[in-house]
């Protein structure tokens, strides 16, 4: 597996909310295909760590590129315009907006990475008969089931074809059936696509299935 390239790479990251010292060098990388999740109790830095690798925060040290581009120097246009194409998100809440039906929100990201609106609705109803959606994709979120709004979001996340999903605990608010049958999704998505996830979870039947497991401790990978 070491011969793979390294997708992602974070190097001695820190990062403090004012006196408290959240992460204390943290090194992580992800190889393209990997299912990576990240355990740990809570307060132990991973969501953090999450949202500082997905570019959603910003580190006070340290260096994280994606297949050579170094994103700790990117900023404002160019650096939302990298997120969108090229790193896809799913959370523990939906955060589907609530006016737009399935397909819509499933399209969005497409539409603001400024492509053809028939190329992203083709590509949308593609990955909601890979999803189990068929029959859903005009109906809005407070018309869906938990587990089918996830599996929208999931949707969603894959409509750029990202280089890499970041899962901030994807299966929290599902009842165990949902669980598994997204844990199962991710593991498809990686057979169909070569999809690579870093997936941060308290769930260790899916922390089990995953290829690596990284243990968070005191804002340290231990």
């Amino acid at each position: 597996m070491n011969s793979r390239k390294n997708m992602l790479s974070g190097k001695s990251i820190y990062k403090r909310y004012g006196p408290v010292e959240v992460l204390k060098g943290v090194n992580i990388d992800v190889q393209k295909g990997e299912v990576v999740s990240i355990v740990g109790p809570s307060g132990s830095g991973k969501s953090t760590l999450l949202h500082i690798l997905g570019t959603l925060d910003k580190a006070d040290m340290g260096t994280i590129s994606m297949n050579g581009t170094e994103l700790n120097i990117l900023e404002g246009k160019k650096l939302a315009a990298f997120r969108n194409r090229h790193i896809g998100f799913v959370f523990q809440f939906h955060h589907l907006l609530p006016e737009f039906t399935a397909l819509e929100n499933i399209c969005i990201p497409g539409w603001l990475a400024g492509r053809k609106k028939k190329e992203v609705e083709g590509k949308a109803k593609e990955l909601i008969n890979l999803l189990g959606l068929k029959d859903r994709m005009e109906n809005k979120p407070n018309q869906l089931s938990g587990g089918e709004q996830q599996r929208v979001a999931v949707a969603r996340a894959l409509i750029n074809n990202p280089d890499i999903v970041f899962a901030d605990e994807p299966t929290g608010n599902l009842d165990s059936v949902n669980a598994k049958e997204l844990h199962q999704l991710f593991f498809d998505l990686r057979k169909e696509f070569n999809q690579t996830f870093l997936i941060v979870t308290h769930n260790e039947e899916l922390s089990t299935l995953s290829d690596r497991v990284l243990h968070m401790k005191d804002g340290k990978i231990v």
